[in-house]
This record gives structure tokens, sequence and C-alpha cells, in this order.
């Protein structure tokens, strides 16, 4: 009886499987490595000599000392001073800044109120000749009320602008004065 076995042409090609080794191919040399500890290493113990200072050091080093609280007491009291100066300085323009505002204001008002008188007189005119010659009239006081508001708001802008300089002006040929 024949035996069913395949013949190696209806066999199917199977891939060769891969065989895990357990032994490795190469086997590196083990050394062991040495323990390193940093050397244990005393500070050496120096006493200080008695000696004495001599006289000639201890006063220059007194005289030092004494200079340095003086030019610190200097420059504190001149830092205090500048301090001060521009706290006054702030306060005087913000002080000026805040009426040449309220200067502003009023200006706006007034002209805000003669416009509309204007309009009203506008409404009562009875001819168009009466309504031109309200009109130049309010444009020619206008003119002039605006020329004086402006003058008068530049006066108070150089004035403000004066008094907040002055006192740095000041500080400035006081600081000057003294180091001359």
């Amino acid at each position: 009886m024949p035996e069913d076995t395949p013949t190696p042409a209806a066999t199917p090609k199977s891939k060769p499987k891969a065989v895990a080794s357990s032994a490795p191919v190469f086997e590196l040399p083990k050394f062991e490595m040495p323990k390193f500890e940093m050397p244990k290493f005393e500070m050496p113990k120096f006493d200080m000599p008695k000696m004495e200072v001599p006289a000639a050091f201890r006063e220059a080093a007194e005289k030092g000392v004494a200079q340095a609280k003086e030019n610190y007491e200097k420059m504190k009291t001149a830092a205090e001073d500048a301090t001060e100066l521009l706290e006054e300085t702030y306060a005087t323009a913000s002080k000026g800044c805040s009426d040449y505002g309220l200067k502003v204001v009023e200006t706006a008002r007034a002209n805000s109120n003669a416009a509309l008188d204007m309009v009203g007189e506008l409404l009562t005119a009875k001819s168009f000749a009466e309504v031109v010659e309200l009109y130049t009239a309010y444009a020619r006081a206008q003119f002039d009320t605006v020329t004086a508001q402006a003058k008068e708001l530049a006066d108070h802008a150089q004035k403000v602008a004066t008094e907040t300089v002055e006192p740095i002006k000041e500080s400035f040929t006081t600081a000057f004065n003294k180091a001359a």
C-alpha cells in the first residue's frame, strides 16, 4: 500500500524558523572596576600670629572709615534733597496741568455758550441781510475772543513750565557751585 507522503513538488516551501540561541556568539571579558574614593584632606589650622598693627596703618584705616561715613552722609542728604525736589516738581506740574485743563474746559464752555446765543439770535432774524449782519458780528467777536483765550492759555502753559523747571534749575546751580 502506498503511503501518502507528499512529494517535494507538491509541498509548499516553508521558511526556516529562526532558532533562539541562549549562548552568546562572543563573550566579553569581565573586568572588575576599581572603586575610587576622594582623598580626605583636613584643612590645616593656622594660628594667626599675635602681632600689633602699626599705629600708622590703624590711623589710616580709621581715617578711611570716617571719610566713608562722611561721604555716605553727604550722598544720603543729596539723595533725600533730590527726592524732595522731584516730589515738589511733580506736585507743581500736576497742579499746573490740572489748572490748564480747567481753563480749556472753561474756554470751551464760553465758546459753546456764545455759539448757542448766536443761533438764538439768528432764529429771530427777519431777513437774510440781518442774518449776515448777525453772523459777521459774531465772527468778529469770536475771533477776538479766541485770540485772547489762546494767548491766556499760552501764558498759563508758559507759567506752569517755568514754575516746574525753576526748582530743578536752582538745584543744579547749587550742586555745581558746591562741586566747584
